[in-house]
């Protein structure tokens, strides 16, 4: 498998025990919907498939995990720092009404008082909300995607209007 046929679900943080138990950290939204008989980790640039015997998903978007062969803490550290991979064809099914702000990624986006601003090019979550990254004039600027500052989002061309608080985008562009 290549890694444009899978799609990113989280990373391995630590190992747990002796007999090869690993925590995994889910950036991935709803793990619970996942199905994680087989996972596959990015390994010098492959995409190596390891077999899940068992797993508990806990509350704070992690999940400690046993995979089939890895039944030492020595052949799990070296899956520490690892990020984690399903296939494409395992992705969950999404109703056309759930949205994300990750869907937001490639929308246009224009402020109210200075036009057009560029496209989104990065979304990143942060404890409490979802920062989005547009070049700018050149300049990476960041902002929240909050309520208060989206105005408008136009799912079918792409494009999102935002009313961003007065003097955020001089912090980007005074140097």
């Amino acid at each position: 498998m290549k890694q444009e046929e899978a799609f990113y679900i989280g990373y391995i943080t630590k190992t747990k025990g002796l007999k090869g138990e690993v925590q995994v950290f889910f950036e991935y939204d709803e793990p619970e919907l996942l199905d994680l008989d087989v996972v596959f980790a990015e390994i010098n640039g492959k995409m190596v498939p390891f077999f899940v015997s068992a797993y508990k998903l806990q509350h704070n978007n992690t999940g400690n995990f046993y995979f089939d062969d890895i039944d030492h803490i020595d052949k799990a550290q070296q899956l520490v720092k690892k990020k984690v991979y399903l296939p494409l064809t395992k992705m969950p099914d999404r109703s056309d009404e759930d949205f994300h702000y990750n869907d937001l990624k490639g929308f246009v986006v224009s402020d109210e008082t200075h036009g057009e601003l560029g496209e989104i090019i990065e979304i990143n979550e942060y404890p409490q909300q979802f920062v989005a990254t547009v070049l700018y004039q050149g300049k990476e600027i960041m902002f929240p995607l909050n309520e208060d500052m989206i105005l408008e989002i136009d799912e079918e061309k792409g494009r999102m209007l935002v009313d961003l608080p007065e003097g955020l985008l001089d912090i980007y562009l005074s140097n």
